[in-house]
């Protein structure tokens, strides 16, 4: 089995998908041990001393103006995590929570936390015995970190709570962690705290995110190039030298996508032969400028999440030169940010996904299709209602778009006045994502009919493969009406696992 070692560095984009989604056993390095060592040295040296140090010998937030004396410490860490654990609503995937506790345990490898090594292998340990703390939906404001969501990952550490075992079943933790031979920590002076303060969950969510969204913005290009195919459509406007005139990446790297895909097509270049045009419809022509900038917004999240990752975030940090400072970086703004502007991106990228699929099913701007690609139209309504869905889906993406970043409710007394809504950003982008694949489903079961409706022109080799992967799969062709739902799902799984974009790299080699 794979492994991943988490050193004082942060960690790789690939290493969190290695252990959230590949299941990869999770190490801490030498280097990571010794950091962690040292900096506990720190912290127990100013737990003897008689100051106040915020974290260690005080209370919190609000709070941090009480002085706590050292016979209480171990009961204020056991108390934040347990009356910080607040979270309700349904439970979040278990993949969300594995990012959770991986992330945070990433910040505490890189020994700026105070945390001892033996609460950092817990933490491992439970990664590994593929334990899943039951975190819920809502209780994160997206400041001071996801305090709720890491609330509940921390309390299964204590062996409290509730948490899914390897086989799904849910059952006390401390059940869970005796089964696999795991010891519940015995949190001391600094160490609640430090399993709190951080940006993991929402970070967790851009990283996975990021990930789906390089398959589906590929999907995408696929989709748009056999719309343009099936309406007959002119390839001119994808030409390379048109593009670097207007040099944005993610623009030209569509237009090579959707060039390749039609690459040796039989059937565009044919807008002057019947119904003349002068140009095509925005929604076709305009394909690689809307889908180049979302490229181009997920190349700036890219680079906001590998930023996050190479940092520790915690309240208070613990220096080098050892001091202990109190400080913002858990605030989630810089990561809160991208998650919104993704969702506006995603949302941008299935209404022009939608208009396309709505083109090819109208007969006035069909250039020769039946209506609504139906078999006998009249008796038979086609994929009118297909639309319909996914026009229902845009709707709801549209919603989505709205950034959850420009609220702001304060909280612990007005101590924490500004917060980022970074957790609920990133929740919205999941459900977003998980939409926009439903959307380019709907246009790859239309586009994929309309092309074969084509009769006596010959698709791209690359159509062709396509056509024959989804056939394949599950996903009828042209014909009478029929139950359309289980159609429409094996094209949303045909998407969602990658397999679009396989079938067409068959023939064009890798897609950019």
């Amino acid at each position: 089995m794979h492994t991943v070692v988490v050193g004082t560095s942060g960690v790789t984009a690939s290493d969190v998908l290695a252990v959230v989604r590949g299941g990869a056993r999770v190490e801490l390095s030498a280097e990571a041990v010794a950091a962690l060592a040292a900096s506990r040295e720190i912290v127990d040296a100013l737990a003897a001393k008689p100051d106040p140090v915020y974290g260690v010998s005080t209370g919190f937030g609000a709070l941090a103006t009480r002085h706590i004396g050292p016979e209480l410490r171990a009961q204020l860490q056991r108390n934040i995590v347990r009356s910080h654990a607040a979270g309700m609503g349904p439970r979040v995937e278990r993949e969300v929570v594995r990012a959770l506790m991986f992330l945070r345990l990433k910040t505490v490898c890189s020994g700026r936390t105070g945390v001892r090594p033996e609460v950092a292998r817990t933490m491992a340990d439970v990664l590994n015995a593929g334990i899943t703390p039951v975190v819920h939906e809502y209780g994160s404001l997206g400041c001071s970190g996801d305090l709720a969501p890491l609330s509940h990952c921390a309390l299964t550490l204590m062996g409290e709570g509730e948490a899914e075992g390897p086989d799904g079943s849910v059952r006390p933790a401390g059940e869970l962690l005796a089964e696999h031979g795991i010891r519940p920590v015995e949190l001391r002076e600094k160490e609640g705290l430090a399993l709190l303060n951080g940006t993991d969950g929402m970070l967790g969510m851009l990283v996975m995110a990021l990930a789906d969204l390089d398959v589906l913005y590929k999907s995408a290009d696929v989709t748009a190039a056999l719309t343009l195919e099936a309406l007959l459509g002119t390839d001119k406007v994808l030409a390379p030298d048109l593009h670097a005139i207007r040099p944005h990446p993610g623009q030209a790297a569509s237009a090579a996508n959707m060039l390749a895909v039609l690459k040796g097509s039989g059937l565009t270049g044919h807008h002057q032969d019947d119904a003349p045009r002068v140009q095509d419809a925005y929604s076709v022509r305009c394909a690689p400028q809307v889908a180049g900038a979302g490229r181009d917004t997920l190349a700036h999240a890219r680079l906001v999440a590998e930023r996050e990752l190479a940092s520790a975030v915690d309240n208070p940090v613990v220096l080098p030169d050892g001091r202990v400072e109190s400080n913002g970086n858990f605030h989630g703004a810089p990561v809160a940010y991208v998650l919104d502007f993704l969702a506006i991106a995603v949302a941008d990228l299935a209404s022009i996904a939608e208009r396309r699929t709505d083109r090819l099913l109208d007969k006035n701007r069909s250039h020769g299709l039946p209506p609504f690609l139906a078999d006998d139209p009249g008796v038979d309504s086609g994929l009118m209602i297909a639309q319909y869905t996914q026009a229902a889906l845009v709707s709801e993406l549209k919603r989505l778009a709205v950034p959850a970043s420009a609220d702001s409710i304060p909280s612990s007394a007005m101590q924490e006045d500004h917060v980022s809504m970074g957790w609920s950003a990133a929740r919205k982008l999941r459900t977003a994502v998980d939409n926009l694949t439903r959307v380019v489903a709907v246009e790859l079961y239309a586009a994929t009919r309309a092309v074969e409706l084509r009769e006596g022109l010959t698709p791209a080799p690359a159509t062709r493969a396509v056509v024959e992967a989804v056939r394949a799969a599950g996903v009828g062709g042209p014909g009478p009406d029929r139950h359309l739902a289980p159609d429409l799902a094996a094209a949303d799984a045909f998407v969602r696992d990658g397999r679009l974009v396989a079938a067409v790299e068959t023939v064009t080699g890798p897609l950019g």
